[in-house]
């Protein structure tokens, strides 16, 4: 019983860091898994739909842009992944994982289960690619919804990243409730380091 944990939106300047735990059911194969940054948005949609359709557990977790700021994005992410492995209990019904593989160079802790970290991951095991595909889909479905609440920053486009784009709508808008304080892009529109100008 193998868990694959990855994490979505470490990088982007707004909105929630996403993870997700995968157990996949060796006997119901799911074709096309791979690591979700190099699928089309249509892929990994119609992916995230057959994983939770054949997946034997599947949980997803966040952690909140306050959390975010108050803990530090590294801490956050644990956080997020803690959280949704603890989801795969409560979601499936059947005995906890027996091994948990987590994406990149480093595992929550207090898992209670033997854990390894694997760089790349997300493109070398497909319960790691699954859980990259449903914790990337639900971020961009927050993101497509605080779009609905703060269009002027265009989030259906940049899903929270620092593109040009974003930059432009931050200097002309100013951060709102859903950006990440702590990150500098938007701290120093808070607080100009001095002798520089207040760019909102």
């Amino acid at each position: 019983m193998t868990a694959g944990i990855d994490e979505a939106g470490r990088g982007p300047l707004a909105g929630d860091v996403f993870a997700a735990a995968v157990i996949l059911d060796p006997a119901r194969r799911i074709n096309g898994l791979a690591d979700s940054k190099t699928l089309t948005e249509a892929k990994r949609e119609s992916l995230a739909h057959r994983i939770r359709e054949k997946a034997l557990a599947w949980s997803i977790a966040s952690a909140t842009v306050a959390e975010i700021d108050q803990l530090n994005i590294l801490a956050a992410t644990m956080l997020a992944m803690r959280r949704a492995f603890e989801g795969l209990a409560a979601a499936s019904g059947i005995p906890v994982a027996e091994l948990v593989l987590v994406d990149g160079n480093q595992v929550p802790r207090g898992l209670n289960v033997p854990c390894h970290a694997i760089v790349r991951g997300d493109a070398l095991h497909a319960c790691i690619s699954a859980a990259s595909i449903l914790a990337k889909t639900a971020r961009d479905a927050q993101l497509r919804q605080l779009h609905t609440q703060y269009p002027e920053y265009a989030f259906d486009q940049h899903k929270g990243y620092g593109t040009a784009l974003h930059l432009a709508r931050l200097k002309t808008h100013g951060p709102c409730p859903v950006h990440r304080t702590t990150f500098r892009p938007v701290r120093v529109l808070i607080c100009p380091p001095a002798g520089e100008p207040f760019l909102a």
